[in-house]
């Protein structure tokens, strides 16, 4: 495999529009696929990641097995103006600036890179990245998040990779509700708030609704900004509210690979893609910030997987966003927006995802349905 370099960085700016990934085409609908039953719960499971040596498929079937989203989110409840009205998925806050706590292991603050809008028309190529939408305790809201590629269905992935944060509360709360990924939110460029334009236009890979999810236990059981912030993913499994057979990756064209324990010194430039909605943003452009360099460490607790750190200035709403490298010419995934901080310079980092992360994939595009 080539050696990733800068000259891979000058074309991060365009890094999606170089999407082959061999499409799979939009095939003719069929007769929806019924639903599979829910995994059974074990009666005890391991309470931690830091080892998964031991873990079965019942130790796994346990988190997944109370992500099930009943009837899922109401087909058309999502409207463009609902969606417009949702508010950013606040993102954890930690201050690289101030003096770190005992145990925290971070590299310097990065410079910040100004987020660029995607030019329009997007192309098919925008429509892996999307608005992934849910309910929460405080109200409507809004994330962002990817088309990734399943191995155990090539060319049929109904798989999405997002913050854990976009996902379940953590530690004393619970799955939010009603999710709904909007693949290729707004991608004529055409929509402004306060401005009505047609429903199509908002979705116009149409709106797939969640059936199952994953994250971390870890992350289940941890709270406040710190070390569980390190398995800040989460994986989603939808299907489109049309009931058709059609899986997202054929309505979109693509998918993304994900690059699993991706050496550290391959990865020389990263590219970040997300919606953010807070100011000066609003939630209706994908935007990207272009790292020309290798991204930095943040560790909160330097046993688990480090956070990498790139410089940003994208805000709440942009969690859960891909965070794309060149690997063989073409772009995989290799972490999502979890925790940044925009002042005084703007700054994102995401989880690695390390061996704790792949099983956890593995394990949910096998035997998750």
């Amino acid at each position: 495999m080539p050696r990733t370099t800068s000259r891979a960085a000058a074309g991060a700016a365009a890094l999606l529009a170089a999407l082959a990934l061999g499409a799979s085409g939009c095939g003719p609908a069929g007769p929806a696929r019924p639903a599979a039953p829910p995994p059974a719960l074990p009666t005890s499971a391991p309470t931690s990641l830091g080892d998964l040596s031991g873990w079965k498929v019942e130790d796994w079937a346990r988190y997944v097995a109370d992500s099930g989203f009943p009837g899922g989110a109401a087909a058309g409840s999502w409207t463009a103006a609902r969606m417009d009205a949702a508010k950013p998925r606040p993102t954890p806050e930690y201050s690289l600036t101030a003096p770190a706590a005992d145990g925290v292991e971070r590299d310097a603050p990065p410079a910040a890179v100004p987020a660029q809008p995607l030019p329009h028309p997007y192309g098919p190529a925008g429509a892996v990245v999307g608005r992934l939408f849910m309910t929460t305790p405080q109200g409507d809201a809004a994330c962002s998040a990817t088309v990734v590629s399943d191995p155990a269905n090539p060319g049929r992935s109904n798989l999405v990779y997002t913050a854990a944060h976009c996902l379940h509360d953590g530690r004393g709360g619970g799955w939010l509700k009603g999710l709904v990924f909007v693949p290729g939110f707004n991608r004529d460029g055409r929509a402004a708030h306060g401005k009505p334009y047609p429903d199509q236009q908002a979705a116009p890979y149409g709106r797939w609704a969640a059936v199952r999810a994953l994250v971390s236990p870890t992350w289940l059981q941890e709270g406040g900004v710190g070390a569980h912030d390190q398995y800040d993913y989460g994986i989603l499994r939808v299907r489109g509210e049309d009931d058709s057979d059609r899986s997202l990756e054929e309505a979109v064209g693509g998918s993304v690979p994900i690059w699993f324990n991706a050496p550290r010194d391959r990865i020389t430039a990263v590219a970040a893609y997300g919606y953010p909605a807070e100011r000066p943003f609003d939630g209706m452009e994908l935007e990207h910030c272009d790292s020309p360099v290798a991204p930095g460490r943040l560790s909160f607790d330097p046993a688990r997987p480090p956070l990498y750190v790139l410089g940003c200035t994208m805000t709440a709403g942009s969690s859960g966003g891909g965070w794309f490298v060149v690997r063989d010419g073409k772009p995989n995934l290799i972490s999502v927006g979890a925790v940044g901080n925009r002042n005084p310079a703007g700054y994102q980092a995401g989880p690695s995802l390390q061996d704790q992360a792949k099983q956890a994939f593995d394990y949910f595009a096998k035997n998750v349905r």
